[in-house]
């Protein structure tokens, strides 16, 4: 089946009543824009019915609205700038609180990352964690800060956790070069995507690791190189990257690998608790006030 959108609508045209039509143009000419409406706005835009536009959908041979929209946004997955960002941003807000229409918006990505991300996969990539002779976590940019969360909480599980959040080509090859068939790399990029996550999941998969995928999309450019592929929903058109769903992902797969190792990190965790009271990592004061009432 033909894919890409404008394919579809090339190969299709002929057949298109003057209002489909009229659809046609307006998303070749404005389809970063198109994208974010729904349909009712979208017929009101080139001046047709909402269910002129769900026909539309259905000639083009998706099931619904939704889909071609998500076609559309597939389209635009690396080709807006900051600054359209702000624009896209203004208008999906619209007169809402901003509060109100970005935390329901992350509610809607930690829904959809739930249905679409694979189970299977999951559970594969928690078995190659936990049976790794070095586990290397990849992140750069915005993504920087979920490498690091994970790479934290991994490095208390085990003693063999390598992260990496360089730009640097020189450097991110030289702390590659060891990596082997007995090996994981978790590579984590949303759009727009890294160019060096891409390099380094394809290392990792040319020198045998097993490659673990965190990223949006299975048309995301580290899908290629990914055994397993954890789907997490991200928001490339704001202002900023939305990291709700990865990081709850991430949450789920430090959780699950605890879990398989329940015994080892429990006792790892006991003597880390000595640790940090002795040292006095954390404030109790909270717990004294309890302790005295």
């Amino acid at each position: 089946m033909v894919e890409h959108l404008l394919t579809r609508i090339e190969m299709n045209i002929k057949n298109f009543s003057k209002g489909q039509k009229r659809i046609a143009n307006y998303i070749e000419e404005h389809y970063d824009t198109a994208a974010f409406m729904t349909a009712a706005k979208l017929g009101k835009t080139v001046g047709v019915s909402e269910s002129t536009v769900v026909r539309f959908a259905n000639e083009l041979g998706y099931s619904g609205y939704p889909k071609l929209q998500k076609a559309m946004q597939e389209m635009i997955r690396d080709k807006l700038t900051s600054v359209q960002r702000i624009d896209v941003t203004s208008t999906r807000i619209g007169n809402n609180h901003v509060l109100d229409a970005i935390m329901n918006q992350d509610i809607e990505k930690i829904r959809r990352t739930l249905e679409e991300t694979s189970h299977e996969d999951f559970e594969k990539a928690v078995k190659s964690i936990v049976n790794a002779k070095r586990i290397y976590v990849f992140g750069v940019r915005s993504t920087a800060s979920l490498a690091q969360f994970l790479g934290y909480y991994l490095s208390l599980i085990f003693d063999n956790v390598r992260v990496i959040t360089d730009t640097s080509k020189t450097h991110t090859y030289e702390q590659l070069f060891r990596i082997g068939k007995d090996d994981v790399m978790i590579g984590i990029s949303f759009p727009r995507y890294s160019t060096m996550a891409v390099e380094a999941m394809s290392l990792a998969r040319q020198r045998g690791a097993n490659s673990i995928a965190i990223t949006d999309s299975m048309v995301s450019p580290l899908v290629s190189a990914a055994d397993e592929v954890l789907l997490a929903r991200s928001d490339m058109a704001s202002v900023v990257d939305s990291l709700v769903a990865p990081l709850s992902l991430i949450n789920a797969l430090i959780v699950a690998t605890v879990l398989e190792k329940k015994d080892e990190v429990t006792d790892t965790f006991k003597e880390l608790e000595l640790i940090w009271n002795h040292q006095g990592v954390y404030d109790n004061s909270a717990n004294k006030v309890s302790d005295e009432k």
